[in-house]
């Protein structure tokens, strides 16, 4: 086994905390990781992990080789894509993840051309509204809406997309349309019960403001849920464009309240805390960023 492989071993045992999860990001047995890392102190002469009933802990000079591995990994990345010369060059696997729904409407549809572009890159994409750990599910870029809680954390804005008042026709029929923001106080709204969501809600109209606290029936705590409680006609929803732009476009659901505005939703590219962005991290952000500035210009 090469030095760079056993450096990139290394690297993962220590990111995720376990050999085994190491072994199953790098599609190897575990045995085989644990053999590298021996070999590796072997070779070195210095203990790099301790191992205890707690998982593994880099000792002063495994947090050192990790270092310095994790810089020559990266450096081997660029040199690669430089010493090429094209981007379509890059090569290796990507783990992406993302909310379901933002997935399935504005990423999963625009990998085809990625793919083409980059024809020697696999892409794993997790999906999942919640907000996974990066380091141990062993992500390269999560794609995160809203505000962003966590300083320490590597981001870049992408994007920003409208949040609208939204229902189907069908609900409207029965419930008729509310006029101001108070008027919601009165409706069936879903409540999407993630961070972001909530109930209580500030709208703006002309330098001034209306706050209101929604109620209703259902809470979903996924986004694929408000789309169906929606569109089944089971109240109204407080969302993004991105949520149901294929509805909006088709008339399947109406915006309300349209003279008042909501904050804006941002959607930002994460990164790995502590981490360089990977020159194909950067080139998939890129890629989706273009995506969705070119969707908003139609």
């Amino acid at each position: 086994m090469n030095r760079l492989t056993s450096m990139e071993t290394f690297v993962r045992v220590v990111d995720t905390g376990s050999f085994s999860l190491a072994a199953r990001q790098l599609r190897i047995g575990q045995p085989a990781v644990s053999k590298t890392v021996a070999q590796l102190e072997d070779r070195l002469g210095v203990r790099l992990l301790l191992r205890s009933t707690h998982g593994l802990t880099p000792t002063e000079a495994g947090r050192s080789f990790y270092e310095h591995a994790r810089s020559s990994l990266e450096a081997a990345d660029e040199a690669d894509m430089a010493a090429r010369g094209a981007g379509a060059n890059l090569s290796g696997r990507i783990r992406i993840c993302a909310a379901v729904t933002f997935a399935r409407l504005h990423v999963v549809p625009r990998l085809g051309a990625f793919l083409a572009e980059y024809p020697s890159l696999d892409v794993d994409i997790i999906l999942d509204d919640r907000n996974t750990d990066l380091i141990e599910g062993g992500i390269d870029i999560a794609l995160r809406m809203g505000q962003l809680t966590d300083s320490s954390l590597t981001a870049r804005k992408l994007a920003e997309c409208k949040r609208l008042v939204l229902d189907a026709p069908s609900y409207l029929e029965t419930a008729g349309e509310p006029l101001v923001p108070a008027d919601l106080a009165g409706h069936q709204t879903i409540v999407y019960d993630q961070r972001g969501g909530g109930t209580a809600w500030t709208f703006q109209q002309n330098g001034r403001q209306a706050s209101v606290t929604v109620g209703g029936r259902v809470r979903v705590n996924a986004a694929e849920g408000i789309r169906e409680a929606v569109l089944s006609g089971l109240g109204l929803a407080i969302a993004s464009e991105w949520m149901f732009s294929p509805e909006l476009e088709s008339g399947r659901v109406r915006p309300v309240l349209q003279d008042w505005s909501l904050p804006l939703l941002d959607l930002w590219a994460v990164f790995p805390t502590g981490r360089q962005a990977s020159a194909k991290a950067r080139a998939f952000v890129d890629f989706i960023e273009r995506q969705l500035v070119e969707a908003a210009t139609l």
